[in-house]
Formats: C-alpha cells, sequence, structure tokens
C-alpha cells in the first residue's frame, strides 16, 4: 500500500495493530521534525517517555541527542527523527524480528517522503535492521552507501546513558555528519 504523505504515516502509526506492541503501549510514537529535512535520524523503539507522551527522542537520551546536534550546530528543528519499531517494547527490550517487520513499511515510507541526503543510523537495532549490520561501536563515524542512499552510522544516544564516554564520540559523529552535508 502506498502512503503518500508524512500525515498518513502518523495516522497509521497512531491506530497500528499489526503487531502485540500495539496490547502494551501507552501512545505509538511516530516520526516527527522537518519534512524537508537533510538528515533523518533513525533509532531503536520509544522508550519510556515516547511511550507516555507520543513523540520521538523526549526522554533522557533524547537530550542527548539534542545536545550532540547543538555542538555540531544544527537545530533539532531542522532535522527528522524516527525509529525502527513505533511503539516501546515491555521493560525497553530489544524489539523482535517480526516486530519490526511490522513497522518496516512506515519507516520505509518515512525516507521516501522525505528524502533526505543522509540517513543516520542511531545504535545496533537501527543499524541491524537496515543494513544488516553488527557492531556499531567499531563501524560508528562511517558514510555507507546501499541502494543508492547514503547512510552515516553512530551510537544510540541512550547507550551515553550508562556510557558517559560515548557523549564524546556521538557529538564528534554529529560534527562529521553536518560537515559532510555542507559540502553535498
Amino acid at each position: 500500500m502506498s502512503i503518500s504523505s508524512l500525515e498518513q504515516v502518523r495516522n497509521q502509526v497512531v491506530s497500528c495493530t499489526k503487531c502485540d506492541l500495539c496490547k502494551t503501549r501507552n501512545n505509538s510514537v511516530p516520526g516527527k521534525g522537518n519534512h524537508n529535512a537533510e538528515i533523518i535520524f533513525v533509532g531503536e523503539a520509544p522508550g519510556r517517555s515516547e511511550d507516555k507522551i507520543g513523540e520521538p527522542f523526549v526522554g533522557p537520551a533524547g537530550k542527548k541527542l539534542s545536545d550532540a546536534l547543538e555542538y555540531a550546530g544544527i537545530s533539532r528543528e531542522s532535522v527528522y527523527i524516527t525509529n525502527v519499531v513505533k511503539c516501546r517494547p515491555p521493560n525497553n527490550r530489544v524489539p523482535s524480528q517480526a516486530e519490526k517487520e511490522s513497522c518496516r513499511n512506515y519507516l520505509e515510507s518515512e525516507i521516501a517522503l522525505i528524502k533526505p541526503k543522509v540517513i543516520c543510523i542511531m545504535g545496533n537495532t537501527a543499524y541491524q535492521s537496515i543494513l544488516g549490520g553488527k557492531n556499531i561501536t567499531k563501524e560508528r563515524g562511517k558514510f555507507v552507501k546501499k541502494d543508492g542512499k547514503l547512510y552515516f552510522l553512530t551510537v544510540h544516544p541512550a547507550a551515553i546513558i550508562y556510557n558517559q564516554k560515548l557523549m564524546d564520540s556521538l557529538k564528534n559523529d554529529m560534527k562529521k555528519l553536518v560537515n559532510e552535508i555542507k559540502k553535498m
């Protein structure tokens, strides 16, 4: 089924019942941000704050992402932020393959409608889901071309909550990403 607008994607995500996560969520969490963004950021799945509010990256990880974007000189309002899975898995567990598949069309539609210059993949779940990758820590800071799209790999902002040393990695990655976009 073809989705022709981000508003349609949003409406479908909000009313989605394709997998069992719809039974445990408070709110589904469609992507949010600039519809003409040069960069789309893709994380794993909503956390507790996101599930409560219905918006991506509004909790502690979102604060880390905002800080890194600010460090790199771009505003959160200029980008689009979304997740591989649109509902919070119970106890913040990693989404199952079936859950990722249930949401795949939403993410593909968001990317197709926005047509960003770069898709920034944050963390192992997004890396595995989108590019089949395994170890984001070893691959972070790299650009990857696949199927005519340009991807940039970085750590997930939530990882910084558990390992503060990763904040420098995220900030440096955002700076590298922004500098590369300026050259395009």
